[in-house]
Protein backbone atom coordinates (compact mmCIF):
# COMPACT_ATOMS: atom_id res chain seq x y z
CA UNK A 1 0.00 0.00 0.00
CA UNK A 2 3.29 2.49 0.77
CA UNK A 3 4.46 1.60 -2.17
CA UNK A 4 1.51 2.71 -4.19
CA UNK A 5 0.97 6.14 -2.66
CA UNK A 6 4.18 7.75 -4.66
CA UNK A 7 3.25 6.27 -7.86
CA UNK A 8 -0.31 7.82 -7.61
CA UNK A 9 1.29 11.21 -6.20
CA UNK A 10 3.73 11.08 -9.46
CA UNK A 11 0.70 10.49 -11.73
CA UNK A 12 -1.60 12.87 -10.10
CA UNK A 13 1.73 15.59 -10.81
CA UNK A 14 1.87 14.50 -14.23
CA UNK A 15 -1.76 14.97 -15.13
CA UNK A 16 -1.77 18.39 -13.66
CA UNK A 17 1.60 19.43 -15.54
CA UNK A 18 -0.23 17.99 -18.52
CA UNK A 19 -3.69 20.54 -18.13
CA UNK A 20 -0.78 23.13 -17.79
CA UNK A 21 0.79 22.13 -21.21
CA UNK A 22 -2.28 20.59 -23.64
CA UNK A 23 -5.69 21.82 -23.78
CA UNK A 24 -8.23 19.99 -26.36
CA UNK A 25 -10.82 21.72 -28.53
CA UNK A 26 -13.74 19.88 -29.15
CA UNK A 27 -15.60 20.25 -32.45
CA UNK A 28 -18.05 23.09 -31.12
CA UNK A 29 -15.55 25.25 -30.14
CA UNK A 30 -13.09 27.56 -31.24
CA UNK A 31 -9.87 28.90 -28.64
CA UNK A 32 -8.18 31.79 -28.51
CA UNK A 33 -4.91 31.60 -26.82
CA UNK A 34 -3.77 34.48 -24.49
CA UNK A 35 -0.66 35.50 -23.33
CA UNK A 36 -0.49 38.26 -20.23
CA UNK A 37 -3.45 38.93 -21.85
CA UNK A 38 -2.83 39.57 -25.63
CA UNK A 39 -4.09 36.72 -28.20
CA UNK A 40 -1.27 34.76 -29.54
CA UNK A 41 -3.04 32.10 -31.69
CA UNK A 42 -6.31 31.17 -32.76
CA UNK A 43 -7.85 27.35 -32.54
CA UNK A 44 -10.73 26.66 -34.70
CA UNK A 45 -9.65 23.10 -35.42
CA UNK A 46 -10.78 20.36 -33.06
CA UNK A 47 -7.76 18.18 -31.09
CA UNK A 48 -5.46 18.25 -28.81
CA UNK A 49 -2.74 21.62 -28.47
CA UNK A 50 0.27 22.53 -27.13
CA UNK A 51 0.70 25.89 -24.68
CA UNK A 52 2.90 27.49 -22.33
CA UNK A 53 2.47 26.56 -18.53
CA UNK A 54 1.74 29.85 -16.02
CA UNK A 55 2.30 32.21 -18.99
CA UNK A 56 -0.45 31.03 -21.56
CA UNK A 57 -4.11 30.68 -21.16
CA UNK A 58 -7.15 29.99 -23.47
CA UNK A 59 -10.66 31.14 -23.45
CA UNK A 60 -13.39 29.33 -25.20
CA UNK A 61 -16.30 30.28 -27.65
CA UNK A 62 -19.03 28.88 -29.12
CA UNK A 63 -19.25 28.03 -32.91
CA UNK A 64 -22.33 26.58 -32.73
CA UNK A 65 -25.58 29.08 -33.20
CA UNK A 66 -26.78 30.88 -30.19
CA UNK A 67 -29.73 32.05 -29.33
CA UNK A 68 -30.29 36.03 -27.74
CA UNK A 69 -33.65 36.76 -26.32
CA UNK A 70 -33.96 40.51 -25.67
CA UNK A 71 -36.77 42.12 -23.35
CA UNK A 72 -39.81 43.17 -24.71
CA UNK A 73 -39.67 47.12 -26.08
CA UNK A 74 -41.93 49.76 -27.04
CA UNK A 75 -41.57 50.79 -30.44
CA UNK A 76 -43.76 53.20 -32.75
CA UNK A 77 -44.98 52.44 -35.87
CA UNK A 78 -45.68 54.47 -38.59
CA UNK A 79 -49.43 55.21 -37.71
CA UNK A 80 -48.44 56.53 -34.84
CA UNK A 81 -49.34 53.30 -32.91
CA UNK A 82 -47.37 52.51 -29.35
CA UNK A 83 -46.22 48.89 -29.62
CA UNK A 84 -44.82 46.33 -27.51
CA UNK A 85 -42.54 44.23 -29.38
CA UNK A 86 -40.32 40.81 -27.86
CA UNK A 87 -38.25 39.89 -30.01
CA UNK A 88 -35.05 37.42 -30.38
CA UNK A 89 -32.30 36.99 -32.16
CA UNK A 90 -30.12 33.72 -33.29
CA UNK A 91 -26.80 34.45 -33.91
CA UNK A 92 -22.92 32.67 -33.73
CA UNK A 93 -19.01 33.89 -33.71
CA UNK A 94 -17.30 33.58 -36.64
CA UNK A 95 -14.84 35.56 -35.48
CA UNK A 96 -13.22 34.66 -32.58
CA UNK A 97 -10.43 37.20 -32.73
CA UNK A 98 -12.31 39.68 -33.37
CA UNK A 99 -14.82 38.98 -30.96
CA UNK A 100 -12.43 38.62 -28.21
CA UNK A 101 -10.73 42.16 -29.09
CA UNK A 102 -14.24 43.87 -29.44
CA UNK A 103 -16.51 42.16 -27.11
CA UNK A 104 -14.22 40.19 -24.59
CA UNK A 105 -17.12 38.54 -22.80
CA UNK A 106 -20.87 36.73 -24.26
CA UNK A 107 -22.12 39.00 -21.73
CA UNK A 108 -20.37 41.89 -23.42
CA UNK A 109 -21.28 40.47 -26.59
CA UNK A 110 -25.25 40.40 -25.68
CA UNK A 111 -25.59 43.90 -24.29
CA UNK A 112 -24.12 45.04 -27.76
CA UNK A 113 -26.17 42.82 -29.84
CA UNK A 114 -28.94 44.21 -27.69
CA UNK A 115 -28.39 47.71 -28.98
CA UNK A 116 -27.86 46.51 -32.23
CA UNK A 117 -30.79 44.46 -32.96
CA UNK A 118 -33.56 46.71 -31.00
CA UNK A 119 -31.79 49.97 -33.01
CA UNK A 120 -32.76 47.93 -36.03
CA UNK A 121 -36.33 46.48 -35.58
CA UNK A 122 -37.13 50.37 -33.94
CA UNK A 123 -36.10 51.74 -37.29
CA UNK A 124 -37.74 49.05 -39.25
CA UNK A 125 -41.06 49.43 -37.79
CA UNK A 126 -41.23 52.77 -37.67
CA UNK A 127 -41.43 52.34 -41.59
CA UNK A 128 -44.45 50.37 -41.33
CA UNK A 129 -48.04 50.50 -39.99
CA UNK A 130 -49.14 48.37 -37.69
CA UNK A 131 -51.77 46.38 -40.20
CA UNK A 132 -48.79 45.76 -42.12
CA UNK A 133 -46.50 44.27 -39.51
CA UNK A 134 -49.14 41.78 -38.29
CA UNK A 135 -49.93 41.23 -41.83
CA UNK A 136 -47.71 38.32 -43.99
CA UNK A 137 -45.51 41.46 -44.96
CA UNK A 138 -44.11 40.65 -41.99
CA UNK A 139 -41.54 38.17 -43.30
CA UNK A 140 -40.17 40.68 -45.78
CA UNK A 141 -39.49 43.20 -42.53
CA UNK A 142 -37.84 40.66 -40.49
CA UNK A 143 -35.89 39.43 -43.36
CA UNK A 144 -34.64 43.47 -43.54
CA UNK A 145 -34.27 43.39 -40.13
CA UNK A 146 -31.76 40.63 -40.16
CA UNK A 147 -29.86 42.10 -42.95
CA UNK A 148 -29.32 45.22 -41.57
CA UNK A 149 -28.15 43.83 -38.10
CA UNK A 150 -25.86 41.26 -39.61
CA UNK A 151 -24.02 44.32 -41.45
CA UNK A 152 -24.05 46.52 -37.91
CA UNK A 153 -22.47 43.39 -36.01
CA UNK A 154 -19.79 42.38 -38.35
CA UNK A 155 -17.44 44.40 -36.45
CA UNK A 156 -18.07 42.16 -33.52
CA UNK A 157 -17.17 39.05 -35.59
CA UNK A 158 -20.68 38.38 -35.14
CA UNK A 159 -22.97 36.67 -37.57
CA UNK A 160 -26.50 37.55 -37.33
CA UNK A 161 -28.60 34.76 -38.54
CA UNK A 162 -32.10 35.37 -37.62
CA UNK A 163 -34.05 38.25 -35.98
CA UNK A 164 -37.53 37.42 -35.26
CA UNK A 165 -40.79 38.71 -33.61
CA UNK A 166 -42.24 36.31 -30.56
CA UNK A 167 -44.81 38.83 -29.58
CA UNK A 168 -46.29 42.67 -30.45
CA UNK A 169 -48.94 43.36 -28.30
CA UNK A 170 -50.86 46.90 -27.90
CA UNK A 171 -51.03 48.82 -24.86
CA UNK A 172 -54.33 47.60 -22.89
CA UNK A 173 -55.16 52.16 -23.08
CA UNK A 174 -55.66 51.89 -26.83
CA UNK A 175 -56.29 48.00 -27.89
CA UNK A 176 -59.70 47.89 -28.02
CA UNK A 177 -59.65 50.75 -29.95
CA UNK A 178 -57.21 49.86 -32.57
CA UNK A 179 -59.28 46.74 -32.46
CA UNK A 180 -62.28 48.02 -33.16
CA UNK A 181 -60.74 50.07 -36.26
CA UNK A 182 -59.30 46.66 -37.63
CA UNK A 183 -62.81 44.82 -37.26
CA UNK A 184 -64.40 47.83 -39.34
CA UNK A 185 -61.58 48.22 -41.79
CA UNK A 186 -62.11 44.29 -42.40
CA UNK A 187 -65.70 44.79 -42.83
CA UNK A 188 -64.94 47.47 -45.39
CA UNK A 189 -62.71 45.29 -47.14
CA UNK A 190 -65.66 42.05 -46.98
CA UNK A 191 -67.97 44.61 -47.96
CA UNK A 192 -66.18 45.75 -51.21
CA UNK A 193 -64.91 41.87 -52.67
CA UNK A 194 -68.73 40.87 -51.81
CA UNK A 195 -69.94 43.67 -54.45
CA UNK A 196 -67.20 43.13 -56.37
CA UNK A 197 -68.01 39.15 -56.46
CA UNK A 198 -71.80 40.01 -57.42
CA UNK A 199 -70.97 42.56 -60.39
CA UNK A 200 -68.73 39.63 -61.53
CA UNK A 201 -72.06 37.30 -61.05
CA UNK A 202 -74.11 39.95 -62.91
CA UNK A 203 -71.83 39.71 -65.87
CA UNK A 204 -71.23 36.05 -65.90
CA UNK A 205 -75.04 35.23 -65.71
CA UNK A 206 -75.76 38.30 -68.40
CA UNK A 207 -72.85 36.57 -70.84
CA UNK A 208 -74.33 32.91 -70.29
CA UNK A 209 -77.95 34.10 -71.04
CA UNK A 210 -76.92 35.83 -74.27
CA UNK A 211 -74.85 32.73 -75.16
CA UNK A 212 -77.79 30.89 -74.60
CA UNK A 213 -79.85 32.83 -76.72
CA UNK A 214 -77.16 33.01 -79.72
CA UNK A 215 -77.40 28.70 -79.25
CA UNK A 216 -81.13 28.90 -79.01
CA UNK A 217 -81.49 30.90 -82.28
CA UNK A 218 -78.65 28.97 -84.03
CA UNK A 219 -80.98 25.65 -83.09
CA UNK A 220 -84.16 27.21 -84.23
CA UNK A 221 -82.46 28.13 -87.75
CA UNK A 222 -81.38 24.72 -88.26
CA UNK A 223 -84.37 23.00 -87.46
CA UNK A 224 -86.42 25.59 -89.46
CA UNK A 225 -83.57 24.67 -92.61
CA UNK A 226 -84.12 20.65 -91.67
CA UNK A 227 -88.18 20.91 -92.06
CA UNK A 228 -87.77 23.07 -94.99
CA UNK A 229 -85.41 20.46 -96.54
CA UNK A 230 -87.79 17.41 -95.27
CA UNK A 231 -90.70 19.06 -96.69
CA UNK A 232 -88.94 20.20 -100.04
CA UNK A 233 -87.62 15.96 -100.12
CA UNK A 234 -91.46 15.20 -99.40
CA UNK A 235 -92.92 17.20 -102.00
CA UNK A 236 -90.22 15.63 -104.64
CA UNK A 237 -91.09 11.87 -103.22
CA UNK A 238 -94.98 12.70 -103.99
CA UNK A 239 -93.69 14.53 -107.52
CA UNK A 240 -91.90 11.26 -108.68
CA UNK A 241 -94.96 8.88 -107.31
CA UNK A 242 -97.67 11.27 -109.12
CA UNK A 243 -95.46 11.38 -112.53
CA UNK A 244 -94.94 7.67 -112.29
CA UNK A 245 -99.01 6.77 -112.15
CA UNK A 246 -100.89 9.56 -111.67
CA UNK A 247 -103.84 7.59 -111.36
CA UNK A 248 -102.77 5.37 -108.68
CA UNK A 249 -101.57 8.18 -107.01
CA UNK A 250 -104.91 10.20 -107.11
CA UNK A 251 -106.46 6.59 -106.33
CA UNK A 252 -104.00 6.07 -102.89
CA UNK A 253 -104.55 9.93 -102.19
CA UNK A 254 -108.29 9.61 -102.21
CA UNK A 255 -108.32 6.67 -100.19
CA UNK A 256 -106.30 8.05 -97.63
CA UNK A 257 -108.94 10.89 -97.61
CA UNK A 258 -111.70 8.85 -97.44
CA UNK A 259 -109.79 6.97 -94.23
CA UNK A 260 -109.28 10.40 -92.34
CA UNK A 261 -112.50 11.78 -92.66
CA UNK A 262 -114.89 8.31 -93.08
CA UNK A 263 -115.02 7.67 -89.49
CA UNK A 264 -117.31 5.42 -87.87
CA UNK A 265 -121.27 6.86 -87.35
CA UNK A 266 -119.93 10.08 -89.72
CA UNK A 267 -122.36 11.37 -91.95
CA UNK A 268 -121.53 13.03 -95.01
CA UNK A 269 -123.94 15.20 -97.56
CA UNK A 270 -122.34 15.04 -101.34
CA UNK A 271 -123.02 15.92 -104.53
CA UNK A 272 -123.33 12.88 -107.19
CA UNK A 273 -121.02 14.11 -108.93
CA UNK A 274 -118.76 14.83 -106.30
CA UNK A 275 -114.97 14.36 -106.95
CA UNK A 276 -114.53 12.42 -103.05
CA UNK A 277 -117.25 10.06 -105.28
CA UNK A 278 -115.79 9.34 -108.10
CA UNK A 279 -114.51 5.96 -107.31
CA UNK A 280 -118.04 5.03 -105.97
CA UNK A 281 -119.54 5.88 -109.36
CA UNK A 282 -118.98 2.70 -110.90
CA UNK A 283 -119.89 -0.21 -108.47
CA UNK A 284 -122.47 -1.54 -108.71
CA UNK A 285 -124.72 -1.85 -105.66
CA UNK A 286 -126.82 -4.98 -105.23
CA UNK A 287 -130.07 -4.07 -103.72
CA UNK A 288 -132.68 -6.42 -102.09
Amino acid sequence: MKKLIPIVLVLAILLIAANLVFFTVDETEQVIVVQFGDPVKVVTEPGLNFKIPFIQNTRYFETRVLEYDAEPKEIYTADEKNLKVDNFARWRIVDPLLFYQSAGTMNAAQSQLDDIVYSEVRAELGEYTLDEIISPERQEIMKNVTQQSNEDSESLGIEIVDVRIKRADLPESNAQSVYERMESKRKEEANKYRAEGEEKAKNIRSQAEKEKKIILAEANKKARTLRGEGDARALEIYAESYNQDKEFYQFTKTLETYRKTMKEKTTLLLAPNSDLLKYFNNIDVETK
